[in-house]
Parts: C-alpha cells; structure tokens; sequence
C-alpha cells in the first residue's frame, strides 16, 4: 500500500508526534509499504530529513509557549497538504494532542473521502474531553475517580473530593500541564498552569496505587502493562520521555482476576467513547485491587518503546506487524462505510 504518515502538528506534544511518525515510517517501510512522510508544519519530507528525524528524541522538557508560537507561526493550514494525500491508500495519523486527536483533523479527513487510522471524529472528541469522556465511562459502569470542573474553590475540593487531588487541562495528554496537589493552598497555582494550556481545567481524586495500561486492537485486549515512575510518583511528562524516567513491565505482575478486571474495563472504556480501530486505556490500581479508568488514548505514542507497542509486543504483535495491521483496519473500515 502507499501510506502517508502525517504527524508534527501545532499542539504541545508536536514533539511526542514527530518521534512517532519517524518510527512508524520506519516500521511501514519495514513491512513492505511505500511510505511518504508528511510533517503539518513543513510538508513532505525528503529522506535527508526523515533520517535526521529518526535520530531526534523527544525533548526532556515541555515545549514552551515560545516555541509553540515559532510552530504556529510557519505552519501552513493541513487543508493546504491535502493534495498530498490524494493518491494515498490510507493516512496514519500520528499527531498527538490538539487539533490531531480532538476529532479536528478526523472531520477534515471524512470531508475531502481520506481513510485515515484510528478513531473518528465524533469517538476523537469524546475521548479527548476527559470530562465528557469520564461521564461516559460512568454510563458504561467503568470505575473512574469522582472528580470536578473549574471554576472550583479550595472549600469546594475539600467537601466534594477531599485532598489530595489532580489538577489537569481538561483537553491535553501526556501530562502536560499537570499537578499533584497535596493541600488546599496548592489548589489556585495548579488550576492556574493547567488553564495555560486549555480553557477548561479538571480536578480529579488522586488514586494512590499502581500505574497500568492496556493496548486495544481490533475488538480485543492486549497484554496489560504496569508503569513504575522514577522520578516522580506519577508517570508524568518527565518520566514518559526522560531515559530511565520509568520502569515498564508488560505484562504486568498482577493476579489473574486483576489482569481481567484491567482488560475487561479497557475494551468497555474503548467502547464507550467509540474509539476506533486501536487505543490505549490508562488506569491507577488502588491498594483494594480495583481499577479506576484515567482515559482513553485515542493516538497513542508510537514509538517502539511507547506503551501500546509494548502491549502489542507481549500479546506476540511486533512493530511492524502492529503499524502494518491497524493500517489494513482502516482501509477495511473505509472500505465498508463509502459502500
């Protein structure tokens, strides 16, 4: 197949999405498809470029607003890319966070009759929306964290969630903008970095426990994995990218019963905000043994080591095989929807 690999994008994980799209270029390539790869901001890449993309990791530190804006500034609108994505069987989709996992670019690709992988725009949404996505979850008798929205004052928190809680852009993934906060005090300077990078701001139970993760393919669950940050006690940005910021563990040492409940509430948390053909579902594991849903990841990272490779991998799925087969899905899935 010819396959376009769009990633980059404007949002704060633009970093995260152009470590993704180099390796499953890599990865397509390795499976025998004709890849071109499209970065939003610059266009289609040259082999001189891919490879430098290849060699670059993912920054230790969250971008910052100045480099965002550099970002925002040279971007040419995606509308402007599509002709490059006309003679493409499929595009996979390897933008993280933003406008590439909202449903924004989804929409755009249902419009101009693109397949592209993963979830559609109206499931992007949803999954997207933690607030939207946790009150589906609730529906579909997931467990997950009580939690509230801003505008919320320390005495509210204290009555309604009790310390310590999660204070998170409503709207963001990989932890970006994200904050532990132990005491009433820390409430306002919290809610105040996370309204930097969205307009709506969660506060959430904070569940002490284990960190664990489920891949999705297909209709089925993967290998279920646990994450044990070093750095912090959350598997926040700094671990996710920093080299030995985690420990990860698939599958994870866990009882029978436990893997089960995991999975089980993975592929009913996927289906619930209509994620499509993969995800990655993130729980916290409290000292009872149950499992509360966090979210659902709708374009996970891809890079050979992200989380849902490695669930893959454990299930007897390689990179290769993984990228290669969620690329089939989608032609299918296209395929069976312009019938």
């Amino acid at each position: 197949m010819r396959i376009a690999v769009l990633f980059g994008g404007i949002s704060e994980e633009r970093d995260v999405s152009v470590s993704s799209g180099a390796q499953v270029v890599q990865a397509l390539e390795t499976a025998g498809h004709d890849v071109v790869a499209i970065d939003t901001a610059r266009g289609v890449l040259g082999p001189a470029e891919r490879e430098r993309l290849v060699a670059t990791g993912v920054a230790l530190a969250q971008p910052s607003e100045t480099e965002l804006s550099v970002v925002r500034r040279d971007a040419a609108s995606l509308v402007s890319r599509i002709p490059d994505l006309r003679d493409v069987d499929v595009v996979f989709i390897a933008l993280h966070g933003g406008s590439g996992e909202d449903g924004t670019v989804q929409a755009l690709f249902d419009l101009a009759g693109i397949p592209y992988t993963g979830t559609g725009h109206l499931g992007s949404a949803y999954a997207m929306d933690k607030d939207v996505s946790k009150r589906l979850f609730r529906a579909a008798g997931v467990p997950t964290p009580d939690w509230l929205m801003t505008p919320v004052t320390p005495e509210d928190v204290t009555a309604g969630l009790g310390f310590p809680v999660v204070v998170k852009p409503n709207k963001q993934g990989s932890t970006v903008g994200l904050t532990i906060v132990r005491r009433a005090e820390g409430l306002p300077p919290a809610i105040e970095i996370a309204s930097g990078f969205d307009d709506e701001v969660m506060v959430e139970c904070f569940v002490p426990g284990r960190e664990l993760t489920v891949g999705i393919l297909e209709g089925a669950a993967l290998a279920v994995g646990e994450i044990r940050p070093r750095l912090h006690e959350i598997f926040d940005y700094a671990s996710k990218y920093q080299t030995g910021g985690a420990e990860e563990s698939f599958p994870a040492d866990l009882p029978m019963e436990t893997t089960r409940l995991v999975r089980d509430a993975g592929l009913a948390a996927h289906h619930a905000v209509k994620a499509g053909i993969y995800s990655r579902v993130d729980f916290r594991l409290d000292h009872a043994g149950q499992p509360w849903c966090l979210e659902v990841n709708t374009v996970p990272g891809m890079t050979r080591t992200s989380l849902l490779p490695q669930s893959a991998q454990a299930a007897g799925i390689g990179f290769p095989e993984l990228c290669d087969r969620i690329c089939r899905a989608a032609v299918a899935s296209y395929r069976r929807k312009v019938r």
